[in-house]
């Protein structure tokens, strides 16, 4: 048996002390961390995931709060400085328990629009309030790295790496991939294609571990641990059930993972999930509908070209349309058009196009998605140096869910560490 699949067996059978991987106190050297959050979505767990963060805000260096795009064209930055308003409430008993919390007004300050739309090909566009809050953070004199913590967009990471390429050294990525993955395929491409050098964790499926499987009996159930904990818990723990009654916090692994022991190696176990280093990132190109029988790696980027016959008409547009969701065609300067799409699970995908160009609409295929295979995580890429994806071993695996059991397995500590937190915005640190 492999070392490492050996180890990994011995870690599920003979688990570490939760204590060993518990946050890091609120003194010492914090990390310096800028999350990007696709809040206003229409996936609620950014909102949860933004009340554990504050509720934590006393353990970090918490340096900026960027409105990721999502797609839709909307400045999502009101969505910040609501739940700062939440935050403000308990401000007063939780500076009680930490003088460390951020004022309101230091988090009213950090707060940054970034881009509007999804970037087509080849990834950026313009720089926005928010790409130009990297550079300028990551630019700061400061020997430690910066965090950045993409909740859902990648696009004003994108556009800051291009503007300052000088900045990647300085930066740790933690990235949710999977859905974010699908919609912000082109900032992806261009991440993968043009910075393979950057120090990335790539979770696509990973960060499910925090509300899919692990301990789910009692009050750690997923509705019965609002019920029980969240409720009630100050204006933050009202906002979070109004939200929604039951936990996803899809990206909150990322948070913990930064609080944890060791965060320069993914490979530890990490409340935030353990990695294994990349194998060359997936990316298949075709011309017209995929051949039957296709086949094509969960998560993958997939470039569909198409060279429509007959003539283009003087505004043309098209659409892929996958699953009753719409991605944008892109007109090439040869005269044929390019699609992108990431399938985010395990499944047989049928596509179709609609466009006004009679070349294009009414064109479809099809194809298959599988999980990567488990001996991809014994043939790292010597391009992607420092780029960490989910552990594929089938014995780590939720499901179709690869790597979720390194974040489930923690379930019991995480939570009841959640709920501590969540009752110091109820009364005021006892008197020493």
């Amino acid at each position: 048996m492999h070392r490492r699949h050996l180890l990994a067996l011995l870690a599920m059978s003979l688990p570490l002390s939760a204590a060993a991987l518990a946050p890091a106190p609120s003194t010492g050297v914090k990390p310096r961390v800028i999350v990007s959050t696709d809040i206003g979505g229409t996936d609620f767990d950014d909102f949860q995931s933004l009340v554990h963060l504050l509720l934590y805000a006393d353990a970090i260096e918490l340096e900026g709060l960027i409105a990721s795009p999502w797609g839709e064209g909307r400045e999502r930055k009101r969505h910040l400085l609501a739940i700062i308003d939440a935050y403000e409430k308990d401000y007063p008993n939780l500076k009680t328990w930490s003088p460390a919390y951020p004022t309101p007004a230091r988090l009213r300050s950090i707060s940054k629009q970034g881009g509007l739309d999804l970037a087509p090909p080849p990834g950026w566009t313009r720089p926005t309030e928010g790409s130009d809050w990297i550079v300028q953070q990551a630019r700061k004199d400061d020997p430690r790295p910066l965090w950045v913590l993409l909740w859902g967009g990648f696009e004003d990471l994108a556009q800051a790496l291009h503007d300052a390429p000088d900045i990647k050294p300085r930066l740790r990525v933690y990235m949710i991939g999977g859905p974010n993955k699908k919609w912000s395929n082109a900032a992806y491409d261009y991440l993968a294609r043009e910075h393979a050098d950057l120090w990335i964790i790539e979770n696509n499926a990973t960060y499910r571990g925090w509300f899919t499987g692990g301990d789910q009996s009692g009050d750690l159930g997923n509705t019965a641990f609002v019920e029980r904990h969240v409720k009630g818990a100050g204006a933050l723990g009202d906002y979070f059930v109004g939200i929604a009654p039951q936990i996803k916090m899809g990206d909150t692994p990322s948070l913990s993972y930064v609080l944890g022991t060791n965060p320069e190696d993914p490979t530890r176990e990490n409340w935030g999930g353990s990695f294994v280093r990349a194998w060359d990132r997936p990316r298949m190109v075709f011309d017209g509908a995929p051949p039957e029988g296709t086949v094509v790696e969960t998560f993958a980027i997939m470039e569909l070209r198409y060279r429509p016959a007959g003539k283009a008409p003087a505004a043309p547009r098209a659409t892929l349309i996958v699953d009753k969701q719409e991605f944008p065609g892109f007109p090439q300067p040869d005269g044929s058009w390019l699609f992108l799409f990431s399938p985010k699970e395990v499944k047989a995908w049928t596509y179709r196009i609609a466009s006004n160009h009679p070349g294009l609409d009414g064109q479809s295929g099809g194809f298959a998605s599988r999980n990567p295979a488990p001996e991809l995580a014994r043939q790292p890429s010597s391009r992607y140096p420092n780029w960490w994806t989910d552990d594929p071993d089938p014995r780590l695996a939720e499901g179709q869910h690869q790597g979720a059991k390194t974040v489930s397995r923690w379930r019991d500590a995480f939570l009841r560490d959640f709920a501590k937190r969540l009752r110091r915005t109820q009364a005021p640190a006892p008197a020493k």
